[in-house]
């Protein structure tokens, strides 16, 4: 799958990446986080961080014989 294809996978709006802190960049959400006051908080990554992860993920689902399915970071 080609990266156009990767990134075409998610939905994209400006935010804040929690992985290389660049801010006002497109990002999807890639997580939640559930605070301690009922809150809940998108984690997001930026397009250059979503690249890398799902190339991590890509490696490790190859390492254990598994499918590798891209476009599903922050899923359930």
């Amino acid at each position: 799958m080609s990266t156009d294809e990767i990134l075409a996978a998610y939905a994209w709006s400006a935010g804040d990446c929690f992985r290389c802190a660049k801010s006002k960049v497109p990002t999807t959400r890639v997580g939640v986080l559930d605070v301690p006051a009922g809150e809940h908080v998108d984690i997001r990554a930026c397009e250059e961080c979503v690249l890398v992860m799902e190339r991590e993920r890509r490696r490790w689902a190859a390492r254990r014989g598994c499918v590798y399915r891209p476009g599903t970071l922050g899923s359930p």
